[in-house]
């Protein structure tokens, strides 16, 4: 995001990082905003890579707040806790609109503080904090949000996926092949475990995690790139579950965070548990396994359906379904419509004028 001069009275959009998707996602949205003329003020949580890969990327924010685990009482406590830090932050700024991908500490914050609140969705089986409800719902035109919308709530709807947002400005750039020892002769296959603090997650997620990695592991011309959601908890059960394969390279951990499109670019598959790598991979055409086993939404429903993704159900589907074979891959994606990210943009604009 370039800084440029800003007048005293212009108009202040906050926009809250709660985890490591919204980074890229919210980039050329913010852009977009300051090519406006508006002044962009950014807070991030810092939990699951969410700050390490605004550093990747050299954007500027205020580190605030962390993640308080998987137990449900913590997370409720560590929500409100989080929205009153972010309290003084928002005061100070005077934001115009609150923008997030379902930030439930700024959605509190921000209602605290009559600030009209945006928020992103494409999971209509969010779950949605109770009496507080956002002034605009913006979310792709395949959702359906009915649970979503209560009291003054109005949606907005925008063409594909969110990933097509950002997708068109990717690069592909191969030196992260040798950063990672990315062997040209191998099939490379990025894996991503499931989100298992999440309150959506289903153990039978774990199982088809597990049952991929050995299944790939048992193959002679295959290299997997293991991406885990914390290296603390995930990364160390990998390393103890895969030891040899760790030490051999067949697993690679990256020791940093890495540019999830980039590495998504050059591999031959993807299988995840989350849905932003799955939709990523699909809006790059990369063949995509999905394993995660929450409630599907409309958008891995209309990505299979589409034949862009393939749902991964059950232990025997990761040998009858996954093809693990080299793909072709262009010099350049050549992706370059902005019209997601146009609507997405107006509705937000919209938002500010809106009375609560």
């Amino acid at each position: 995001m370039q800084s440029t001069k800003i007048a005293p009275d212009t108009k202040t959009v906050w926009i809250d990082w709660d985890n490591s998707p919204h980074v890229p996602f919210f980039m050329p949205i913010a852009e977009r905003f300051e090519e406006k003329g508006y002044r962009v003020e950014t807070t991030a949580r810092d939990c699951f890579q969410v700050c390490g890969l605004a550093d990747l990327y050299k954007l500027k924010y205020k580190r605030i707040g962390k993640h308080y685990g998987k137990n449900k009482a913590m997370k409720v406590l560590g929500n409100l806790y989080r929205a009153m830090q972010l309290l003084p932050i928002a005061a100070k700024s005077k934001p115009s609109v609150a923008l997030s991908h379902g930030s439930r500490a700024m959605i509190v914050a921000a209602y605290l503080l009559n600030i009209p609140t945006v928020v992103m969705m494409d999971y209509e089986f969010v779950q949605m904090i109770p009496f507080v409800h956002p002034a605009l719902i913006i979310a792709p035109e395949v959702v359906a949000m009915d649970r979503a919308v209560k009291g003054k709530t109005r949606v907005a709807k925008y063409p594909g996926i969110k990933e097509d947002v950002y997708v068109p400005f990717f690069k592909p750039d191969g030196v992260i092949k040798d950063k990672l020892g990315l062997a040209n002769d191998l099939i490379i296959v990025t894996i991503r475990p499931p989100a298992t603090e999440a309150h959506y997650h289903n153990p039978e997620a774990e199982v088809l995690f597990k049952e991929a990695v050995k299944y790939l592991g048992a193959m002679d011309d295959v290299q997997m790139v293991i991406l885990p959601r914390n290296e603390k908890k995930q990364g160390d059960f990998v390393k103890s579950q895969w030891p040899d394969w760790c030490h051999s390279k067949k697993i690679i951990i990256p020791e940093h965070v890495v540019d999830g499109l980039n590495l998504i670019w050059h591999s031959d598959l993807v299988i995840s548990g989350g849905g932003t790598m799955n939709r990523e991979a699909a809006a790059l055409r990369v063949p995509v396994y999905s394993i995660f086993r929450g409630t599907i939404g409309a958008v891995d429903r209309y990505l299979a359906k589409e034949g862009r993704l393939t749902l991964i159900e059950k232990p025997e589907d990761v040998r009858r379904k996954i093809k693990v074979v080299h793909r072709e891959k262009a010099k350049d994606p050549g992706q370059r419509d902005h019209t997601t990210l146009n609507r997405i943009v107006d509705a937000i604009e919209e938002a500010m004028n809106m009375k609560k």
